[in-house]
């Protein structure tokens, strides 16, 4: 797998993503994906909430805290996390704060971009038309925690161009044993490496493309319906349910209405 970080100037709200993308990348070669960060998709789409001025400690927290609220489909008490923390639940992702971005926002608040897939879909269509490349994928990167892990990893929020999982279940093992469960996450693997290169900090590099990977099948559509319902889990059917099932969850507003 070989994987090239793409430096962009300092992106502000409503440039446009598609000149962002063909100025940053040269060339784009056949069978590769692309990663890009949210957060400029979530920027062109100008995706920021201000911080309302004058107000104390206490009351930042209030407003971060109803703005998470209102973003997520499910959350749980701040105050159930040493960190002052949010757990919550947003389009059948767990992150921390819906989301919601402080670094790198000139003192705003940092929303998701207001349709992940879609914003996919319209970047893999743009992709094969300015580059003349069929076979090409595209993930939407964000950066996330993992339980009983210190630090964040990428991971991939949409994605559009090939095919999300690459199945074992059926096939034997090196004991001829048949696997029943196993399933690697292509778009979660892909993203992880793009984000590794791309950094989490001041780098400027929001874009990545990742080649030379294995088996990888390309589509020549955006993905079903059905294909993204597929990659869905219920808190129930979750290997993590007894865990999951037991957090006191409550109902969120499911996304920011403003501007």
């Amino acid at each position: 797998m070989k994987v090239t970080a793409y430096k962009t100037p300092l992106i502000k709200k409503n440039d446009n993503l598609f000149e962002v993308i063909a100025h940053a990348i040269p060339t784009l070669p056949e069978r590769s994906i692309v990663v890009v960060s949210s957060k400029i998709i979530a920027t062109c789409e100008d995706r920021f909430v201000p911080k309302q001025a004058g107000l104390d400690r206490e009351a930042q927290r209030a407003e971060k805290h109803d703005l998470v609220r209102q973003e997520a489909d499910l959350f749980t008490d701040p105050h159930s996390s040493k960190y002052d923390l949010m757990l919550t639940i947003k389009r059948n992702w767990m992150f921390v704060n819906a989301g919601l971005d402080e670094s790198n926002a000139d003192d705003h608040y940092l929303l998701w971009p207001r349709n992940p897939q879609q914003a996919a879909n319209d970047i893999w269509q743009f992709l094969r038309s300015h580059y003349g490349v069929s076979e090409v994928g595209v993930t939407i990167s964000d950066s996330s925690s993992m339980p009983l892990n210190w630090g964040v990893i990428g991971r991939g929020i949409a994605h559009c161009g090939f095919e999300a999982l690459k199945s074992y279940i059926g096939k034997p093992d090196l004991y001829g044993r048949p696997m029943k469960m196993e399933q690697v996450n292509i778009t979660q693997a892909v993203t992880v490496a793009g984000v590794l290169e791309m950094g989490e900090g001041s780098e400027q590099t929001p874009l990545a493309v990742v080649e030379e990977i294995r088996d990888v099948v390309f589509q020549d559509r955006v993905p079903t319906n059905q294909e993204l319902a597929d990659l869905h889990i219920e808190l129930e059917d979750d290997a993590y349910a007894p865990i999951l099932t037991k957090a006191d969850w409550k109902k969120g507003g499911g996304g920011y209405k403003g501007s």
